[in-house]
């Protein structure tokens, strides 16, 4: 068995499209109309996703907290920025992590946490580039050395 995707109830597909291809650029694989595919999940109207459970539809909430889609982009201010001018809610202030990645966690249109984060191969260039060793970015990143070596390399 291989995993292969996510899919996530939305209210309906227009507001949650805009936000997931215009703020954070996901490109649609697949446009079922009330089912959208993008690399890794999918969207999909609340009605149809309740029928498919053979539930009624107030039976799907939103809003649970109790899970998140994650993505990456190093180019974290300029997409802090974007996020406030897009005037998008924060589930919680941006914060800089232990192992030094720096993350956001914030409201889709449909209250689902998403998280956008720093890639582990950019944190771990980041500190090389501010004087440490690899051993030492392997330490402060919590990722082996070799992770740490081919973060350098460029991920080869």
């Amino acid at each position: 068995m291989n995993y292969h995707s996510a899919l996530i109830a939305v209210s309906s597909i227009e507001r949650p499209r805009a936000f997931y291809e215009g703020l954070l650029g996901q490109k649609v694989l697949f446009d079922f109309g009330e089912n959208v595919s993008y690399g890794g999940f999918s969207i999909q109207e609340r009605r149809l996703w309740a029928d498919f459970l053979q539930k009624r539809e107030d039976e799907v909430r939103f809003g649970a907290l109790d899970a998140e889609l994650y993505f990456e982009e190093d180019a974290f201010d300029a997409f802090l920025e974007r996020l406030h001018a897009a005037g998008v809610e924060l589930a919680a202030p941006p914060v800089k992590h232990p192992w030094e990645q720096r993350a956001v966690r914030f409201f889709d249109p449909d209250r689902h946490v998403i998280e956008v984060a720093e890639s582990m191969e950019f944190v771990c260039r980041r500190l090389i580039a501010e004087g440490h060793t690899v051993e030492e970015t392997a330490e402060i990143s919590q990722h082996p050395v070799e992770f740490v070596e081919r973060a350098l390399r460029g991920g080869d």
